[in-house]
């Protein structure tokens, strides 16, 4: 393996310059509102992909780049993050796409950890979803600024202004226009900018399999535009900006305004406005807080976060992958790097940029870059790796699961197969495992935020690792939270309050109500306090 000190380490201002160039976002939203149909646009557009396969409807969900484990593909559903990092002008981009799920939503906070924005997608026709709005507020406790895109303008749906309404009302963000339909939802026609006479006129092409042709066109001239449509569109976008004001970066950075944007994405229309705006306005990474609340500064050494683990993606393989946010300084395969957490070294031989489904080995990474390490062992979601002096970075909380089933393996002679992919699964994050004071001999306890994640469990257990499991009825607990293993002893004496363990041997009591939650955190104020869910 090559060696490289850190006197080799790039010059300071290459690093900024480096990080200048970046924008790491995640793109969220309610389930169906087109994530993976607007990231496969986005490829198109930096020409990752020469055709867009999601547009061609769910049945062809094979095509999509950011899907790519077989459930998601089958059911035409985002149940993983994804990378997608690809060159569009001069700036790289890294594209995290979510799962719109709910009860994905773990695995959604952990990716909104590792980025700097987020743009949130919204349906036309359905406006602020529960969904969206949760999101929306993890954002605001993150301290993320958010670029709101109103997606499927193409189809019927809401009025622009309602749509902006709605935004200010549950998220206390200032939407402000970045540009403005011309036509209602379901006859879209191109897009206005603020105080503009011209708009952005688009058709169509092939379905949006390919990109969509635009030219900028007078709108008062356009004889294939009808006068009414024209003065809707001038009038509502001057409506907007009396109410709300126009576009500024510093509100937008603090959290104050969120910057608005119509698209068609099944169509590529608006995409490359978006892309442009990102490049033009979207933060590049900044300095990040370390466990000791100090600022990292981007140019210092090397110092990364793991923020997600995934296995079976190379399922000839059945590797794991270690999702890492580059936080700080350059990485060099082959350079010496150590995990802080144990101060054990960790290789770097296998390192690579992940593109959906597929990965490019690299030599060298930079501030905002995700990098996909690559069969390191050891390795947790939450944890540190450094190069140079040691760092270490806040861990990752947990979600309470809400839900819990017992599995059973239907195959004694695969019980070692059975313990490692459950083991994979909790470190990936599909499922929590939680275990009894006895090692739970009539099957370990699957704990999980909603009911899709053990249909998920049960399908890769038989996929990925050839063993077939069977669930037994839910368990009568609805609640769940960890405390101190030394109160063990007074909780597992409460009446209707069951004590497992996690793998690491942290005790997590399970409540049947929130009655009884409540009504054990006023006895034991101390173990149990008060806090958001």
């Amino acid at each position: 393996m090559m060696h490289i000190d850190s006197d080799s380490a790039a010059p300071p201002l290459r690093v900024l310059d480096e990080a200048m160039r970046r924008r790491t976002f995640a793109v969220i939203s309610h389930p169906d509102a087109g994530k993976s149909t607007l990231t496969e646009a986005m490829a198109l557009h930096a020409h990752v992909v020469d055709e867009a396969g999601v547009t061609h409807g769910k049945a062809r969900r094979a095509a999509s780049i950011s899907d790519w484990g077989e459930v998601e593909r089958e059911r035409g559903i985002s149940i993983t993050s994804s990378a997608l990092r690809f060159d569009y002008q001069d700036v790289v981009f890294n594209l995290l796409d979510t799962p719109g799920h709910s009860d994905f939503s773990e695995d959604t906070y952990r990716v909104l950890t590792a980025v700097d924005f987020a743009v949130m997608l919204i349906d036309a026709a359905k406006g602020m979803e529960a969904q969206t709005r949760k999101l929306f507020d993890v954002c605001r406790r993150l301290g993320l600024p958010v670029v709101t895109v109103i997606n499927k303008w193409d189809r019927p749906g809401l009025e622009a202004l309602e749509l902006f309404d709605e935004i200010q009302e549950v998220t206390a963000r200032t939407p402000v226009a970045v540009n403005w339909p011309v036509g209602y939802a379901g006859k879209f026609r191109g897009l206005l900018e603020p105080g503009a006479s011209s708009y952005l006129r688009h058709e169509v092409v092939a379905s949006g399999a390919r990109l969509a042709d635009e030219r900028l066109v007078d709108g008062a001239t356009d004889g294939d535009l009808d006068e009414e449509t024209w003065r809707d569109a001038a009038e509502g976008v001057g409506v907007a900006a009396e109410l709300n004001g126009s576009f500024a970066v510093q509100p937008f950075l603090d959290g104050e305004q969120t910057p608005v944007l119509f698209t068609a994405a099944a169509g590529n229309i608006g995409v490359r406005v978006l892309l442009d705006f990102l490049v033009d306005h979207a933060p590049p990474p900044q300095p990040r807080l370390d466990e000791e609340g100090t600022p990292r500064p981007i140019e210092a050494e090397l110092a990364g976060y793991v923020f997600k683990i995934q296995a079976g993606m190379n399922p000839a393989h059945r590797d794991q992958v270690a999702f890492v946010r580059v936080n700080s300084g350059v990485f060099e395969r082959g350079m010496e790097l150590r995990h802080a957490q144990t101060g054990r070294p960790v290789s770097s031989k296998y390192a690579h940029h992940l593109v959906g489904r597929g990965r490019e080995t690299i030599d060298e990474s930079w501030p905002g870059d995700v990098v996909g390490f690559v069969n390191t062992t050891g390795l947790h979601v939450g944890d540190t790796i450094h190069g140079g002096k040691p760092v270490t970075f806040p861990g990752m909380p947990r979600f309470d699961p809400e839900r819990f089933r017992v599995a059973r393996s239907l195959d004694s002679a695969r019980n070692k197969r059975f313990v490692k992919g459950l083991a994979q699964l909790e470190d990936d994050g599909t499922i929590q495992i939680l275990r009894d004071a006895n090692g739970s001999p009539g099957g370990p306890v699957l704990a999980a935020v909603g009911e899709l994640q053990f249909e998920v469990a049960v399908e890769r257990m038989r996929r990925e690792f050839g063993v077939e499991i069977a669930l037994d009825a839910p368990m009568p607990y609805d609640r769940s939270r960890t405390f101190a293993r030394s109160e063990v002893g007074r909780i597992a004496s409460v009446v209707g309050v069951e004590v497992l363990y996690r793998p690491d041997g942290e005790p997590v009591a399970l409540f049947p109500d929130r009655w009884r939650l409540s009504r054990v955190q006023e006895r034991f104020p101390e173990v149990f306090p008060e806090r958001a869910v």
